[in-house]
């Protein structure tokens, strides 16, 4: 386990819960009349209240994706989480989908302790081509003066599919050798689907030294299996009221789901 990771989370297997932003100005399905702080509040104090580990802030509803997201976006997000941040009592990650540098600036601006995204490879995706630049966001953040900001790197794009013709794990163990993430994370198809646990399972048996998460689609009938496998997941989904994505946080569900995870990694 990296040390970084260890001191981010400070506990074994860590799962990260998701608070969803509502769409954010400059995106179509964008409502000038939600309160987008409040909706956010809302979910942040469901998943404190229910145990989780650390809480990660994204932008999941500002469709159609872009890969240099507006500005308008990542302010907004920056002023969300500025309103919250004394509410924020566990380590806290962002991701400005799927915009690495946004999503360095974001994490560097507001403190977060994590940033997630899809930092390496080469993708045909429904955004069009996509090819990240993790050596140009990992020394962003330095310049920053964030190098304590851990990095997790989605190795299986969503929405995507991977021109590099090696098989999963072997992407997975180079991108651990050339780009140094903290942490590799394991994605289905598309948000809320899950990866496979035969995925997970060949990326950890390359990757022994190396935390290894589940990044999508982890549910409560599947949180034992996981956390047998990956050293820790990042849920939303399953959290929200009737499982649909696009709702709020279900603090009955958010509870029962820690409850297991809590007694898995027991």
């Amino acid at each position: 386990m990296t040390a970084k990771f260890s001191q981010v989370f400070g506990v074994a297997r860590p799962v990260i819960g998701m608070v969803h932003l509502g769409a954010l100005p400059g995106s179509p399905l964008h409502n000038p009349d939600a309160d987008l702080v409040a909706a956010a509040r809302a979910d942040l104090t469901a998943l404190q209240d229910a145990g989780f580990d650390a809480v990660m802030f994204g932008n999941e509803n500002d469709r159609p994706y872009e890969f240099a997201v507006d500005t308008a976006s990542t302010a907004t997000m920056a002023a969300i989480i500025g309103a919250l941040r004394r509410e924020i009592t566990v380590p806290f990650g962002v991701n400005v989908l799927w915009d690495p540098m946004s999503s360095v600036a974001l994490g560097a601006a507001t403190g977060a302790a994590f940033v997630r995204e899809i930092f390496t490879g080469t993708y045909a995706s429904d955004m069009g081509p996509w090819t990240p630049d993790a050596g140009k966001a990992m020394r962003y953040r330095d310049r920053l003066g964030r190098s304590d900001m851990a990095m997790l790197y989605n190795v299986s794009a969503e929405f995507a599919h991977s021109l590099d013709a090696r098989a999963l794990p072997d992407r997975a163990r180079s991108a651990v050798f050339s780009s140094i993430p903290d942490a590799v994370l394991v994605s289905g198809q598309i948000t809320g689907e899950a990866a496979a646990l035969s995925d997970l399972e060949a990326v950890k048996a390359v990757l022994p030294d190396t935390p290894v998460m589940a990044n999508t689609g982890v549910k409560h009938e599947t949180i034992a299996d996981v956390l047998s496998i990956a050293d820790g997941c990042i849920v939303g989904s399953s959290l929200k009221v009737d499982g649909d994505t696009w709702n709020p946080v279900d603090p009955d569900r958010a509870n029962a789901f820690m409850a297991l995870a809590r007694k898995a990694r027991a």
